[in-house]
């Protein structure tokens, strides 16, 4: 089977100018931010599939047994720019130094007579990635990358923080806090918010989220709770078994994630279909590693898959056939 070539896709040529652009004129980004063409509204049809890319920023770059397979900035900036060459896919959510990158490559484009990458596409800035992956404070995660204040600046659409919720941990409550504060100054900007509250216990090897119904609802009715209006508020929650519970704790929209990446994107289709069907306010999915990095699938391809499910009702037979269809053309 033909496999996705990052380097044919993305290559060295416009990565050296990438860099070249960042030595010499580091205002780029920001200007190319305030020039793209922006959506009117956040969802046309009350759906989202957004791409999620901030997982480095935390220090987790593995894949399977590879402890390296998603440091490669080159390979990673190719496969944002190929899934966000989908018109199924709405947006992508990030950490600011890939949205600079990103934003080069949109300006870079344009006078090639390229597509225009970033166009009507949502940018989401991921705040907090101070809770590294195996560092002693962990679970204290405050607000290290975006402010709201900046996002606005840049013209971006949205904003994203990770709440992880551990009993045993006293620092879980500092990382409630600083979110709430971070909501209220969301709120005051009226940007849209995309709050991840995940209930987690400690394991041997790490912190591992709890995947039941019982505890994401209560997990819910906290998250849903906090600052001082809900109004620009989303949820981005695991799937599990039951889900309907989970959706019946709120109202508020949801954005189901894709969690670590399984060589296959099988699960992923079954999981997002299954959760829609869950309540009316499942809206859509924040998918990252799953959709970039699909084993030998084109993450276009599963991409597209995913999107067909959440904007045009796709069945999840219709997705896997057409995943199948497509497997190998057009890389």
């Amino acid at each position: 089977m033909t496999v996705f070539q990052s380097k044919e896709f993305l290559p060295d040529t416009v990565i050296a100018r990438l860099i070249e652009t960042r030595v010499k004129d580091p205002e780029r980004p920001i200007q190319a931010a305030r020039s793209r063409r922006r959506r009117e509204r956040l969802t046309p049809d009350g759906r989202l599939n957004i791409l999620a890319a901030d997982h480095p920023a935390r220090r987790v770059t593995g894949l399977g047994d590879d402890p390296l397979g998603m440091a490669d900035r080159q390979d990673y900036l190719a496969r944002i720019a190929r899934v966000l060459s989908s018109d199924a896919v709405d947006g992508v959510m990030a950490t600011m130094d890939v949205i600079d990158d990103l934003l080069i490559l949109h300006d870079l484009t344009r006078p090639a007579g390229g597509p225009a990458l970033l166009d009507e596409k949502l940018l989401i800035a991921s705040l907090n990635r101070g809770g590294l992956a195996g560092a002693a404070w962990e679970m204290d995660d405050p607000m290290t990358g975006a402010n709201p204040e900046s996002c606005m600046a840049y013209g971006l659409d949205g904003v994203k923080i990770l709440l992880r919720l551990c009993d045993d941990e006293p620092s879980s409550l500092r990382t409630l806090v600083a979110a709430s504060k971070a909501i209220n100054e969301t709120n005051a900007l009226k940007l849209p918010l995309f709050l991840e509250p995940l209930p987690v216990t400690r394991a041997a090897d790490g912190y591992k989220v709890v995947k039941t119904a019982e505890a994401l609802a209560r997990t819910v009715g906290v998250a849903s709770a906090l600052g001082d209006s809900s109004r620009y508020m989303w949820l981005k929650l695991p799937y599990c078994e039951d889900f309907e519970v989970v959706a019946r704790a709120t109202m508020l929209p949801i954005l189901l994630l894709g969690g670590e990446a399984t060589g296959d994107p099988t699960a992923l289709l079954r999981e997002i279909a299954a959760g829609l069907a869950a309540g009316g306010n499942v809206r859509g999915a924040m998918a990252g590693r799953n959709m970039l990095y699909p084993g030998l699938e084109d993450p276009l391809v599963v991409a597209e898959a995913v999107g067909g499910i959440i904007h045009l009702r796709w069945k999840i037979e219709h997705a896997l056939d057409a995943v199948a269809a497509a497997s190998g053309q057009d890389l």
